[in-house]
């Protein structure tokens, strides 16, 4: 365990203390979540991220150190432990070192050097390593053994060059060296498969492509492996990219050093070099290309997994319009538009269907129901769901609400992401919450609802059902689903949960809880009423002491007993507020709130052995704004009208729109088309940008322009730099195709790693949309 606590704390630059502290927290059972806001004396604040970072690594080295006993385990039961290789296995950092080192005492299958050894040939092969200036022929024929298959002295030279294949193949050392230098100099080379050119044209640009293969970013990386799934791309590993010899790989020459093999010409030396030759394109380089491959992979799907999730924490904390009366509308052209509205807490109070467009062009009528149901139920918002139709009945909307003169507060609409809105209808959820409502106008509830709280709606939803990520369905689902729990875990504790407002799926997420605890409290909710007090869930099934504990500080009761319970501080810690509350001669009540009392507390006065001073300023930071909410302020996009359809677009036309999804390459923007349209990386700002992250996020209102339209494949450029014109873009693109490099003229060491690369006609448009518009912005 020292050893784990040692490594967890060098990498994230914390004191083994706080390492130390954190894992005995975890294991007892405590929540990232409540350790991150309760227990930060305890970890010197370790913030939750940090924790993620450490309960990930602590699954992984103790993985190792289990696989490490067992290693030790095997090799020692075959006797062949010794005190050299017990210190390199203790050491071994990674489960790849871990399995190098295992690799010759590993059982295996009966392979031709086995059958050699079996043969009595291993003694032939040491004699042959050690004496090289031995009569090869002669000595070979003394192990001939008719018997065992080996009839003549090729075959038997041929089992004693395996023997030496699979030993030197199976050393640790040289695989670390061959490593290191692959790490260093080797490509990816992707190739398209024969035959398969017009089948696999969206991937194209992977057609004859090369790059270093520690250096590709996760978008390229994850598209090539999925052309290789289809059957379109084959991708091999070239580990000597720079090299112009065609006599054999850098690599023959690491492994000859390694073993001290200064070869000369005597007919042992000679055999000994194809044995060199063999052991490197038969053995290691094959095993390379598949390690490699399945690393790049990992890299890939980690990288995807970490944008998906920063794009949902996003789209969870993005900013709720309140608790306001909202009409959903939940466009359908044919099927026509459903429309429910639900109260300032969420509750469907009415709902119907119109017929604005065709073929039934119910336009006049759909407008009147529309207008009827704002002034009946006094609506505040309409929410319209983004999909088919939407710009259509966002126009309907609109003439409605300039039609609304004597209603004295504007009615605002705002479009709304419907992802995912599909799935929750037709789940269980929702069937047993409307079991007599359409699943469509299910769907219009699912869009009202996400504009009053897009965290409480949302969360109903997997999330990967939500569509914030890239290349989701290609990356390890098992990891991405945890990934994506503890983001909404997270979200959701960070903001707190009304305990008698929250659905179950809501109260699932709260730290501590699980459905069935969340189903329990639902349940108690509806048959004593409203929580009056925290200490009313020790009453609630199967919520014991330690539930209670890591829950408790997340759930807020609004109006309740005590006025402590609406806010963010723990009922463990309600004595200091009592005690604060007592020395400056005013009520709990009174002091919660009260910035001028507050401001006269001093932290220290109130520390102990229990609470100490940042978690007694944590607690006067809260009481200041008790139950305030992390979330931003609530702003919507206009969209612009006339702009409906893809052809709309014109070059240089400035528009707003929102940020719908967020890339390592850029960020992609709705500006009501139905087709989100690229700012790449390099058209983010003026300044160099590494993380677009850094500038925009899922949710964000954005001011673009149209750089490049290509209406009949729906793909469109936009850049956030205003001064930034098509003309410009294109005159670049133009300038990059007509400037391309001479690999003649390039240093032979240096070459290319883009090689026949060629930018497409429509740079900003092809499947390597992002990076055509990297080269082009070079």
């Amino acid at each position: 365990m020292h050893s784990i606590v040692q490594t967890i704390s060098h990498e994230l630059s914390a004191n083994q203390s706080q390492v130390s502290a954190a894992i005995a927290l975890l294991d007892d059972g405590s929540t990232v979540p409540f350790i991150a806001r309760y227990r930060k004396e305890a970890t010197g604040g370790l913030d939750d991220s940090q924790l993620r970072t450490l309960e990930s690594r602590l699954g992984y080295l103790r993985e190792l150190n289990e696989r490490r006993e067992v290693v030790l385990s095997s090799i020692s039961a075959q006797g062949k432990l010794t005190e050299s290789l017990k210190h390199e296995i203790d050491h071994a950092d990674t489960k790849t070192r871990l399995e190098d080192l295992y690799l010759p005492y590993k059982p295996k299958r009966r392979t031709k050097g086995e059958i050699a050894k079996e043969a009595g040939l291993e003694p032939l092969a040491d004699f042959l390593l050690a004496n090289r200036q031995a009569a090869l022929e002669a000595k070979a024929s003394a192990f001939i053994n008719a018997e065992k298959g080996f009839t003549d002295t090729k075959a038997v030279l041929d089992g004693a060059r395996f023997i030496l294949m699979e030993r030197f193949a199976e050393d640790a050392g040289l695989l670390l060296k061959i490593r290191k230098h692959l790490e260093q100099q080797a490509q990816l080379e992707s190739r398209v498969m024969k035959g398969k050119e017009k089948e696999g044209a969206k991937f194209r640009d992977y057609f004859e492509h090369n790059e270093a293969i520690t250096k590709v970013p996760s978008h390229r990386a994850l598209a090539m492996l999925r052309g290789r799934t289809e059957g379109v791309l084959a991708l091999s590993l070239n580990a000597d990219p720079n090299s112009e010899a065609k006599a054999g790989s850098y690599c023959e020459i690491i492994i000859r050093d390694h073993l001290n093999l200064s070869l000369s010409n005597s007919e042992v030396d000679t055999w000994l070099a194809t044995v060199v030759a063999s052991t490197w394109r038969v053995k290691i380089s094959l095993q390379m290309e598949t390690e490699f491959i399945a690393a790049l992979r990992e890299r890939a799907e980690d990288e995807a997994i970490k944008v998906f999730a920063r794009n949902l924490n996003d789209l969870l904390m993005a900013s709720p319009a309140g608790s306001k009366v909202t009409m959903g509308l939940d466009p359908g052209i044919r099927t026509g538009v459903k429309v429910a509205i639900v109260n300032d807490t969420g509750k469907l109070v009415a709902h119907t269907t119109i017929f604005p467009h065709a073929p039934q062009n119910q336009w006049d009528k759909s407008a009147r129901s529309i207008a009827n149901l704002v002034k009946m139920h006094k609506v505040e918002l309409i929410a319209i769901g983004n999909g088919t139709g939407s710009r259509e009945t966002d126009k309907l909307a609109g003439e409605v609400i300039a039609s609304l003169t004597e209603i004295k507060n504007k009615v605002t609409k705002v479009m709304v992401s419907e992802a995912g809105a599909s799935v929750y209808s037709a789940s269980e959820l929702a069937a047993a919450e409307f079991p007599d409502l359409d699943v469509s106008l299910r769907g219009a509830v699912s869009i009202a609802r996400r504009l009053q709280d897009p965290m409480a709606e949302l969360v109903k939803i997997e999330p990967k059902s939500i569509g914030v990520g890239q290349y989701q369905h290609d990356v390890n689902q098992s990891q991405l689903s945890r990934s994506l729990e503890a983001v909404v875990e997270d979200s959701v504790n960070a903001v707190g949960v009304d305990l008698n407002m929250a659905s179950e799926p809501l109260l699932a997420q709260v730290a501590g809880f699980n459905k069935t605890l969340a189903k329990n409290v639902v349940s108690y909710r509806d048959e004593h009423g409203s929580f009056a007090n925290r200490k009313q869930l020790l009453k609630v099934a199967r919520l014991g002491p330690k539930a209670y504990e890591q829950a408790a500080g997340f759930l807020r009761i609004q109006g309740g007993d005590n006025p402590l319970d609406a806010s963010a501080v723990h009922p463990e810690a309600y004595g200091v507020v009592e005690k604060m509350a007592q020395q400056l001669q005013v009520s709990v009540t009174e002091l919660v709130g009260n910035s001028e009392k507050l401001a006269a507390v001093n932290a220290s006065d109130y520390a102990d052995d229990k609470f100490g001073e940042v978690t007694i300023t944590d607690i006067v930071t809260e009481l200041q704004k008790p139950g305030r909410d992390p979330r931003g302020e609530f702003k919507t996009a206009c969209f612009k009208d006339g702009v409906e359809d893809v052809k709309d677009l014109k070059l240089d036309m400035i528009l707003e729109g929102v940020v719908t999804n967020v890339t390592n390459f850029g960020a992609f923007v709705d500006v009501g088309v139905h087709q989100d349209g690229l700012v790449h990386i390099s058209s983010l700002t003026d300044k160099f940008v590494s993380d677009p992250h850094t500038i925009v996020k899922a949710g964000d209102v954005v001011k673009v322009k149209v750089i490049d339209v290509d209406v009949e494949r729906r793909r469109i450029a936009l850049t956030m730099k205003m001064n930034e014109s098509a003309a410009t873009a294109k005159a670049n693109a133009s300038g990059q195709r007509d400037n391309k490099p001479n690999p003649k003229a390039a240093n032979k060491h240096n070459k290319p790693q883009h090689k026949q690369n060629k930018a497409p006609k429509n740079a900003a448009m092809g499947n390597a949309f992002a990076e055509a518009f990297a080269k082009m912005k070079k």
